[in-house]
């Protein structure tokens, strides 16, 4: 993805009103989804040590910003890129009970990412992890999970229209499921990016399953670690995977807008099964990885879900920049004041 300069684009929201409208989102979005979903703020680490196991793998090509520590004889530690299976790790040492979970403000570096109108150096998300049975894992508990965020996502919604009129909501009442598979076999000739764009145009907010696993083309439709979401274990409907990703039709931008990755995460199982897909065995003698395969881990679901995102979304910005403060190219940011996007 390039920058996209909207046509007549004009901010809704002055940079003041922005500030003062981005602390009410981010309030009152993560005190309902811990209502909705059962869950507890903890405190999270911005970083791990190295070669525990921990860190987000991403799509396992990324490098963390890392550095050694004086005072620990140089061991080394590296930021965050997600907290994905830390928080899985947090849920069996407090013993959190099925059906309950936890949730933490993440803060992560990116440096890898292709700086456009929706990535940035900078990654803030709710990461949240809740503790479900063994017969929970499955598509129809996923769903309904998948339910209860986008409901809480429309109150938010219907929220910042009583509170600015002119920002008119955009999100359909339901959000539709499909799998990358569907959209494969209905467009075979598009690249995955231009099937989400196509999907998400067509429903306005889709649930796209299966994400990580080998599509019939033989490609997955997206990168996924193989050690949290679980993207192996058939569906029930006739697919494989039980993951996916919340992902708007943004009409200014007019691309497809990924608000959420999330799933039911591996069993001890599927996550062998998928780290000899990826060629990764060695990971199995990481102390997290010998947890979960010993079976000291609760089953769970968990995911994260973008706050400057949702921020972005909710008050129809064009640019990333405008609801939270970051680093980007000269050129780009020129580009961004010339079409009258105010970067922070």
């Amino acid at each position: 993805m390039s920058l996209i300069i909207p046509k007549k684009y004009k901010q809704k929201l002055l940079p003041e009103t922005t500030e003062i409208a981005i602390k009410d989102i981010k309030d009152r979005f993560q005190r309902q989804l811990a209502e909705a979903l059962n869950l507890r703020r903890v405190t999270a680490p911005l970083f791990v040590l190295s070669g525990i196991g921990l860190n987000d793998d991403l799509n396992g090509v990324e490098h963390p910003v890392s550095f050694t520590i004086d005072a620990m004889g140089g061991a080394h530690a590296e930021v965050v890129h997600s907290l994905a299976k830390w928080k899985r790790a947090k849920l069996a040492a407090y013993d959190i009970a099925p059906g309950y979970g936890l949730y933490t403000d993440m803060n992560a570096i990116r440096t890898s990412e292709d700086l456009d109108n929706l990535h940035s150096l900078y990654v803030d998300q709710w990461d949240w992890e809740k503790t479900i049975r063994s017969e929970d894992r499955n598509l129809a508990y996923l769903k309904a999970t998948v339910e209860t965020i986008y409901a809480v996502v429309r109150d938010i919604e219907q929220h910042i229209y009583r509170q600015f009129p002119h920002i008119t909501p955009r999100l359909p009442e339901k959000i539709t499921f499909i799998h990358s598979e569907e959209l494969l076999r209905q467009y075979p000739d598009k690249t995955p990016r231009e099937r989400e764009a196509l999907a998400a145009k067509q429903y306005g907010a889709i649930f796209l399953l299966g994400i990580g696993a080998p599509l019939s083309n033989g490609e997955p439709h997206d990168g996924r670690a193989p050690d949290y979401d679980d993207w192996i274990t058939p569906d029930g409907e006739g697919f494989r995977g039980l993951n996916g990703d919340i992902i708007f039709w943004d009409n200014i931008l007019e691309t497809s807008f990924e608000l959420s990755s999330m799933g039911i995460r591996v069993s001890p199982e599927s996550l062998a099964a998928q780290l000899e897909m990826r060629g990764c065995t060695d990971r199995s003698s990481l102390p997290f990885h010998r947890a979960l395969l010993g079976g000291e881990l609760p089953a769970s679901i968990g995911g994260g879900i973008g706050q400057s995102r949702l921020c972005m979304f909710m008050l129809q910005k064009a640019h990333i920049g405008e609801v939270q403060a970051s680093i980007w190219p000269k050129s780009q940011l020129e580009a961004c004041k010339g079409a009258g996007m105010e970067i922070l």
